[in-house]
């Protein structure tokens, strides 16, 4: 699971987000076990699920906040933290983690100041862990969003973060 620590970033929905997240509860707000599917399409709007957006889906839904915080925590694919511009997912399945691919995990997080699942506060990176994402031939392996860098070591690593802070 992701870490489920306070956001780093402060929250800055739009009035626009706002707008389609309302849309969206008020089409699904009636269909029997529709929360879910609402929490999955409010984090596609917003990346993440802040507070701010669950004090709105409770609200609209009247369902306890307490509820909808649960329903969050629990399942490993919303997010309490926002992804950074450039997420880094470090894959720590066997192949990679034989591989040193805690090191690299490590060392990306220590470089960025990070811990798991958190954003740098300029919101330009975000560092986490996650499993075989299939090329275990070119263990280790971390995606930047959809880059892939395989065989790479702790050595690579600035190079790697340099060719993202270099393209703003």
């Amino acid at each position: 699971m992701g870490s489920k620590t306070a956001n780093t970033v402060p929250f800055n929905g739009t009035t626009e987000q706002e707008t389609e997240l309302l849309k969206v509860i008020k089409e699904k707000k009636n269909e029997k076990g529709s929360l879910m599917g609402i929490l999955q399409k409010a984090q596609d709007i917003y990346g993440y699920l802040p507070i701010e957006v669950q004090v709105i889906i409770s609200n609209e839904m009247e369902v306890p906040l307490e509820e909808i915080y649960g329903i969050v925590t629990f399942y490993s694919q919303f997010s309490l933290t926002p992804k950074g511009k450039y997420n880094i997912s470090v894959c720590l399945g066997t192949a990679c983690y034989v591989k040193g691919a805690g090191d690299l995990y490590d060392k990306l997080k220590e470089k960025l100041n990070l811990g798991d699942g958190e954003c740098t506060s300029d919101g330009k990176f975000s560092v986490e862990a996650c499993r075989c994402i299939g090329a275990c031939g070119l263990a280790p392996v971390l995606t930047v969003n959809e880059d892939v860098y395989g065989r790479i070591g702790v050595d690579d690593l600035d190079g790697i973060l340099e060719k993202y802070t270099v393209e703003e």
